[in-house]
This record gives C-alpha cells, structure tokens and sequence, in this order.
C-alpha cells in the first residue's frame, strides 16, 4: 500500500501545482508550522506568510507562500492562496522579493491600530527578509 497522498496548490486564475506521489508537505499555519503526512486527521486551516516544504519521491520542492488557506481530508491536501512563489528560480525573483519587502515596510508604517493586519505584515516581513538572507548566501 502507498504511503503517498495528493497535493494540488491553487491560485484563482490556475493550477500552480499538483502531485499525486507526495510523501510530506510543511505548512506555516498560523497555529505554527504544520507537518502533513499520509493518514494525517482532516484539518482546515489559514496560512500565514511562510514557507511550504513539498517531499515528492525524495525530492524537495520549496514554495514561499503569503497567505490562503489548506484543507487535508481523505489523503487529499488543497492549498489555495493569492500570492505563491517557487523558490527554485532564485535569479529571477530577487527584485519580486526586494519589492515586496518594501511595499510592507510601507504598509506597516502606515498601521496603528489593527493588530492582526500588524502581526500579518510583520511574519511577512520577516519570511521575506530571512528569504533574501537565503538568496544572498546561496
């Protein structure tokens, strides 16, 4: 028997990605740092601005996500967001990243006063930040 379950990750306009041989997906929810394998309980939950780690066949995939939502049930994991990166093209999203670093450091600068958009923002920024810490040292 397989020990593999399906992933499909999507945007509003398209499929970014879809396995039916995934071995383990890590998520950032915002309960913490989520780890699903075969068999796991159902689950819904929302992502937070992070990184999904995708096992297929002893490969590794890495995505940075900036926000949605994931729901596992019947060795069937969805992810839906609005903003997903595939890290493996480091070159070409560099400037993507340094944008929107900026863009919410802007964004932060104006809030005072809404709590959960201030916490959001600042996971934001700090996954993007330690993302081109990674890109530079790599």
């Amino acid at each position: 028997m397989s020990e593999k379950f399906k992933l499909d990750i999507v945007q509003p306009d398209k499929i970014f990605f879809t396995n039916e041989n995934v071995e383990e997906v890590i998520l950032p929810a915002v309960e913490g740092e989520i780890g699903i394998l075969f068999n796991h309980i159902p689950i819904i939950s929302f992502l937070k601005p992070g990184f999904i780690r995708v096992i297929v066949d002893n490969s590794t995939h890495n995505f940075y996500v900036d926000d949605g939502f994931f729901e596992f049930k019947e060795n069937s994991l969805s992810i839906l967001t609005s903003k997903i990166i595939d890290l493996k093209n480091k070159g070409e999203i560099r400037n993507d990243i340094n944008k929107m670093i900026d863009e919410t450091k802007k964004e932060l600068s104006q809030l005072s006063d809404d709590d959960q958009r201030i916490f959001i923002l600042n996971q934001r920024l700090e996954s993007l930040n330690s993302l081109n810490w990674y890109f530079l040292k790599f």
